[in-house]
């Protein structure tokens, strides 16, 4: 399967560079300089990853990324010459799955897409079978699928929160710290704050407010199981 991967990017440098990287690994790529663009192509042949700038004409990327979330878990990157620490929790507090400081080297970009797509492959098939299913009390993943339940609810999660609930589930009771989440989630070569692990608790908890997803204080966090 060949992986279709757009981006949204106003320097025509950094389309250029994009671009030529991602053409040498073997993906289909698009390249558009506004979001307006970006939701054309979403309507019309919509990728499997985008990357998106946040200081885009017209719409921003923040706003993109929260209108494709809200009707997709199709993984997002974004990139952006705003490095601080603030910048970075909006853009993962609004569905990004990672997040890259301009300037930037195109090899970690690839070793980033690279790593998501492990995660979150839509080649995968949707059939499932009982080892497929992680239940946890009320809380079901299908793995297959990437669909996730609270009794009988479906629940909208994002890449990220579906691979740390993932994690939880097929370790129930064990405390992580958030290190060890940095490091599980968003991978070995993840620079950023663990506030990240933070902010997707948060957001999680948000979503199903029932779970017993624990802090661990001064360590982490753990999923409880009522047995125990």
């Amino acid at each position: 399967m060949k992986y279709h991967i757009a981006v949204i990017e106003d320097d025509q440098n950094i389309q250029n560079i994009v671009s030529a990287f991602l053409n040498k690994e073997g993906y289909e790529v698009t390249v558009m300089e506004s979001a307006e663009e970006g939701m054309a192509l979403w309507k019309s042949n919509p990728p499997h990853m985008w990357i998106v700038d946040i200081m885009l004409p017209g719409m921003d990327g923040y706003e993109f990324c929260k209108k494709i979330r809200n009707e997709s878990e199709v993984p997002i990157i974004i990139v952006s010459a705003k490095d601080e620490e603030i910048d970075k929790i909006l853009g993962l507090e609004l569905g990004g799955d990672d997040y890259l400081t301009k300037p930037f080297s195109p090899r970690e970009l690839i070793a980033r897409i690279k790593r998501i797509f492990k995660r979150y492959s839509p080649e995968k098939t949707t059939q499932e079978t009982d080892s497929d299913q992680v239940v946890v009390d009320q809380l079901a993943i299908h793995k297959h699928d990437r669909r996730v339940f609270w009794g009988q609810a479906e629940q909208d999660v994002t890449t990220k929160e579906f691979d740390m609930l993932l994690l939880f589930a097929e370790n129930v009771n064990r405390a992580f710290s958030r290190e060890e989440l940095l490091i599980k989630v968003w991978g070995e070569d993840y620079f950023g704050s663990d506030r990240a692990v933070d902010d997707l608790v948060k957001r999680i908890r948000k979503k199903i407010k029932d779970m017993p997803l624990e802090t661990v204080w001064g360590f982490g966090y753990r999923l409880r199981s009522k047995d125990e």
